[in-house]
């Protein structure tokens, strides 16, 4: 087989100025199983890109309106196509000029049909092996994430609303990275790695965990110690997931006004994940059911978090948490069965009115 039966399937969009370029490149793709659509100039090529999709854009430069250089730009910003230039002006244009834009390869004109198809069949394949790369990867992430939270579901497995509670905990928190303006990847992290908080619980005995009235001084000590066996567990990983789980595992009790545990951090000594997951984890708690609790009611647990403030809680975490305080309730509503009663049939859990029910 030659290089025009070989070639793929592929959606080709080819951009010229030039009728006779349009019609010989038209009848070089007649040759293969491309389907092809033609325009005249980068502004009509944009028309085209924004109702169909396209896995090479072949473009010339020197175009009147939108030229060459600009149209790749628009193309690597806002569309997923490869771009192929091609030019005759070879002394005003560099190779290394044209791939740093971001096309994938750069054709000389006069140029040969053969040359033309051997161009995009190896940019089709380099495209298709990077987006099997891509599936790869996201299938092994995918994988990933379903086995640390069936690990973390195995820690806390009689409580039957773990499954629930590690769900909301990361949306809680990918909502806080988001409204604090942190990096996309931030986000994601802390929405995989907050879940695993309390992965070190694991470790603390059933009595203590499901006790149901309040703990004596040695059960408190004992189950504070969670966070340095969540930390222990998770410690020494290359992962930037379980990094960051390490991390919020070890500080997620700490509080801003350094009375926290293990370490007594203070402040902004405490790791901003640690800050974040202090608020969601808490959010969650005074919501949900307890062994030790009924879910407190909305009106109650603003309350409550609100009197935190530069106490237990970042101040200007707790601020933004406050004025978003409905987005919050939204994912607790939503996620798992929500139960919390008039505030007027509340009453503080006897763990409560001593201030250590957030364990």
């Amino acid at each position: 087989m030659d290089d025009f039966e070989n070639s793929q399937n592929a959606d080709i969009l080819i951009v010229d100025d030039e009728p006779m370029i349009r019609d010989l490149l038209e009848n070089i793709m007649k040759k293969t199983n491309y389907t092809c659509c033609f325009a005249e100039n980068g502004k009509a090529a944009l028309e085209i890109l924004s109702g169909q999709t396209f896995d090479i854009v072949v473009t010339d430069i020197d175009m009147p309106i939108v030229n060459g250089i600009d149209l790749a730009k628009i193309i690597k910003s806002k569309f997923t196509a490869d771009v192929i230039v091609m030019t005759g002006q070879t002394k005003r244009y560099q190779y290394d000029e044209i791939i740093n834009i971001g096309a994938s390869d750069f054709v000389e004109k006069p140029f040969s049909p053969r040359e033309m198809v051997l161009r995009v069949n190896r940019v089709l394949r380099e495209r298709r092996l990077k987006q099997e790369a891509r599936k790869a990867h996201e299938d092994l992430k995918e994988s990933y994430i379903d086995s640390i939270h069936r690990l973390v579901m195995a820690a806390e497995y009689k409580d039957e609303d773990t499954g629930d509670h590690i769900v909301r905990i990361g949306r809680y928190c990918s909502l806080m990275a988001e409204k604090l303006n942190l990096s996309r990847e931030f986000k994601e992290t802390i929405y995989y790695a907050a879940p695993m908080h309390d992965i070190g619980k694991i470790g603390i005995p059933d009595k203590i965990l499901l006790k149901p009235g309040k703990l004596t001084r040695i059960e408190f000590e004992t189950i504070k110690t969670h966070t340095q066996i969540g930390a222990r567990l998770l410690s020494q990983s290359k992962s930037k997931i379980l990094q960051m789980a390490h991390e919020i595992a070890l500080n997620h009790h700490e509080k801003f006004n350094k009375k926290g545990y293990p370490n007594q951090l203070k402040g902004t000594d405490i790791p901003i994940s640690g800050r974040i997951v202090a608020l969601a984890d808490t959010f969650d708690a005074l919501t949900s059911k307890r062994p030790y609790k009924d879910p407190y009611p909305p009106e109650v647990t603003f309350d409550i978090m609100k009197k935190e403030r530069g106490k237990h809680f970042d101040p200007d975490f707790l601020d933004i948490f406050i004025t978003h305080f409905d987005q919050f309730m939204e994912i607790r509503r939503k996620v798992g069965i929500f139960e919390g009663k008039t505030d007027q049939h509340f009453t503080l859990s006897e763990r409560d009115k001593e201030n250590d029910a957030i364990i």
